[in-house]
């Protein structure tokens, strides 16, 4: 009997716990399924249906899912490259409170599949997580502190999205953590100390950020085998560094030391490349004999001293950059073999050889003292001469022309200036690095300010057309200074603006001064910008171009473009009040819109801010805090007049037509299609399906909102705009294929 009884306890035991297992199942066939629906059911999920056995799925490229005794412990969903954003009544908290009714998750990847907003603390309910991986999405915001709480992490990948704002000290709570790669974002700052407490961390990858500053000690991390840091602001002294990389990505920096000695411990370095910074100093020959070393690039810097055509080669090295260099001597013989797999590259030095073009040694040895790589004897002679000038000038005010700057003023505000590396994410592809130019150069550029060089003048100075050496135009901005400052009073001013670089402004290529000779404080500056040919924005939607006009899907982009570089100006640069006009964006020759004039800290009617101090307290920068607000939010407003003036395709002559246009297109959007097709600009009236036209006139409506503190962020407006370019993308797409040709002539509205 009690055998029988035994054995019905265990018949009842098994069938609770198979229907338990069941109800797990079920609950995650639930949650999967509506994840897929969330995500818009894309096509890589099209299988997805409620008799599929998730567990026991065939993996693929793009879906893996694994199960541990019935419990999903993995999830990896990878969609097609170049994924568009996910509809706007996604939302980003709805997708993670689903997310976490999958606790046992210890993998979790997310890869190109749309996803926008900003990222939920929530995701820390997660909490078995060890590997999240959310890159090739929209994810904007900072990356939310909770996150701290997943002890267990050990990667985190956050690639190709929108992310923000400062790295955190919080990092040093994930002390197992292994992999952290953030690159492809919008992250600014200086980097906490707390990253050298990682110590089992092998990959950090920032590079395409906003960073800068000097580095923390990273020789402490001993595990450390890859590091990117490439495109940002870092600098200027080399990285400390430990001796287990594999992988070096320095490029495109602010670093101006030199190389240090340590290089030669790097035994196990495969990658290097310091490119594109300001290094000084001798080239260590011990880089080419580095025993794993197969990839060099140390183009574009100011590295000098005598080669020997002696030196040893390492039989791995396959590439290798020395060019734009001020290096003399012999290219060393064992990068000369035959060969065919390893590539050498040495043009713009002074070395002795008929191959790839070669400067004169008197190029390098000039530029050399150009940098400050002068003796000690050199630097006192030409200060005394100095100060023999100043001793013999009269009373009238004279002027003395710097044609090489930095023979005259400090080699930190020379090194800022012209020598400052690209290190902005978005800077136009084929810009020359910024630099100072000689006076010489802004005469020939001008033909000596001929009147036919003259393009107007206004109350940012004179502004005259000029061609460089190199056959590229340009735009040079003459600037009077009204106070007497010194060169060194101009330090954070040149270095602002020497990174105000980007596909959608008018990016500075450098500078020159003109200094009075008696006390050589500025008498004039000159800023040299890139010339962009195609006229004004305004030219081409209500002036009528004499060409044509642009089409809807043309001007949703220029208002994308003239986003872009308002939200640059506004998180990365720190340039607000910009009082921009549609008269101020300007069109390039791919019709790609730049936002001309916008604050450059220069431009100030009176310089008497230049050579002041700033006042410190708590009151200070509250009230900082709100003068900023309120300037962005003008810019705001600035920018929904510009809109409005696209969708309507003509100028407007005052704040209350303005007003009236506003309240007439608020009450369009709450009614049909017809009622907003007879607002926007007969030009393009059949151009533009109704839900993009809807959403760039509800952007606008909000950004002339007569609060300022009701209006959008620039974030918000961005995106706005891009659901408004991607739905008229989409429909255009399917125009292209009704007509069955896509070069058919019909389609020019696209």
């Amino acid at each position: 009997m009690a055998q029988v009884v035994h054995n019905s306890v265990l018949l009842v035991i098994v069938v609770l716990l198979v229907r338990i297992g069941l109800s797990q199942q079920s609950s995650q066939t639930r949650t999967l399924l509506r994840i897929q629906q969330l995500l818009n059911f894309p096509a890589v999920l099209s299988t997805w249906n409620n008799n599929t056995d998730f567990c026991n799925l065939e993996p693929d490229s793009s879906v893996t899912v694994v199960c541990y005794e019935g419990n999903m412990t993995q999830l990896h969903i990878i969609g097609k490259k170049g994924a568009v954003l996910l509809p706007r009544n996604f939302s980003m908290n709805a997708f993670v409170n689903t997310l976490v009714k999958l606790p046992d998750l210890k993998v979790l990847t997310l890869v190109s599949l749309g996803l926008w907003g900003s990222i939920p603390g929530r995701i820390a309910h997660l909490s078995s997580l060890e590997i999240l991986n959310m890159s090739s999405n929209f994810l904007y915001g900072g990356i939310p502190q909770e996150i701290s709480l997943l002890s267990g992490l050990r990667t985190l990948i956050l690639d190709g999205n929108m992310l923000a704002g400062q790295l955190p000290e919080w990092f040093r709570a994930l002390p197992l953590l292994t992999v952290l790669s953030l690159k492809h974002n919008v992250l600014n700052g200086s980097l906490p100390n707390s990253l050298s407490e990682l110590e089992n961390l092998r990959v950090l990858s920032l590079s395409h950020n906003h960073f800068y500053g000097e580095l923390p000690d990273l020789s402490t991390l001993t595990n450390l085998q890859v590091l990117e840091l490439e495109d940002n602001g870092f600098g200027p002294q080399f990285p400390q560094l430990g001796t287990k990389l594999v992988t070096l990505k320095l490029s495109r920096n602010k670093f101006r030391s030199s190389i240090p000695a340590e290089v030669n411990s790097f035994y196990q370095l495969q990658y290097l490349d310091v490119s594109l910074n300001s290094l000084v100093g001798p080239l260590p020959p011990v880089l080419f004999s580095l025993q794993s070393l197969s990839y060099l690039n140390i183009s574009r810097n100011k590295l000098t001293g005598m080669v020997f055509d002696n030196i040893s080669c390492n039989d791995e090295l396959k590439f290798v950059d020395l060019s734009s260099n001020l290096l003399t001597g012999s290219l060393p013989k064992c990068l000369l073999s035959d060969d065919k797999n390893r590539v050498v590259l040495y043009a713009r030095n002074c070395l002795v050889t008929e191959e790839q073009q070669q400067h004169p040694v008197s190029f390098c040895l000039n530029e050399a003292l150009a940098v400050g790589i002068v003796a000690e004897g050199k630097k006192k002679d030409r200060s005394l001469r100095r100060k023999n000038e100043k001793n013999t000038t009269k009373k009238p005010r004279t002027t003395l022309i710097i044609e090489n700057p930095s023979a005259e003023y400090t080699s930190k505000l020379f090194s800022d200036a012209r020598y400052i590396s690209q290190t902005m994410k978005f800077a136009p592809l084929g810009l020359s690095t910024y630099r100072v130019l000689s006076y010489e150069e802004i005469e020939e550029a001008t033909n000596n300010f001929e009147s036919s060089a003259f393009m107007g003048e206004g109350s940012q100075g004179q502004i005259y057309r000029g061609q460089l050496k190199d056959g590229s135009f340009v735009a040079i901005r003459c600037l009077k200074m009204k106070r007497r400052y010194s060169t060194q009073n101009f330090t954070h001013h040149i270095d602002l603006i020497s990174k105000l670089r980007h596909r959608h402004l008018v990016s500075a290529l450098g500078h020159c001064f003109e200094l009075y000779l008696d006390d050589s404080s500025v008498s004039r500056m000159f800023l040299v910008f890139e010339y962009v040919p195609n006229g004004t924005l305004k030219s081409w939607i209500s002036e009528r171009h004499s060409r044509r006009s642009l089409t809807w899907t043309q001007r949703i982009a220029a208002a994308v473009g003239i986003a872009k570089g308002l939200q640059f100006l506004h998180t990365v640069a720190g340039v607000y009040s910009n009082k921009i006009k549609i008269t101020d964006v300007l069109l390039d020759q791919n019709l790609v819109a730049k936002v001309s004039s916008y604050n450059l800290p220069l431009m100030a009617e009176s310089m008497a801010e230049v050579g002041r101090g700033k006042s410190s307290g708590g009151s200070k920068e509250h009230s900082d805090n709100e003068r900023i607000n309120q300037e962005a939010q003008a810019d705001i407003y600035d920018f929904g007049v510009i809109l409005l003036e696209i969708i309507r395709g003509r100028a407007f002559k005052s704040k209350s037509e303005i007003n009236v246009l506003r309240e007439k297109i608020q009450e369009a959007i709450s009614s049909d299609s017809v009622a907003r097709k007879s607002i926007v600009d007969p030009g393009v009236q059949n151009e533009c399906i109704d839900q993009s036209l809807k959403t760039m006139m509800e952007v606008c409506v909000r950004c002339l909102l007569k609060d300022r503190i009701t209006r959008p962020s620039i974030e918000d407006v961005l995106w706005n705009l891009q659901f408004a370019a991607q739905v008229q993308d989409a429909w255009c797409g399917e125009y292209r294929s009704s007509e069955g040709s896509p070069v058919s002539p019909k389609l020019s509205i696209c």
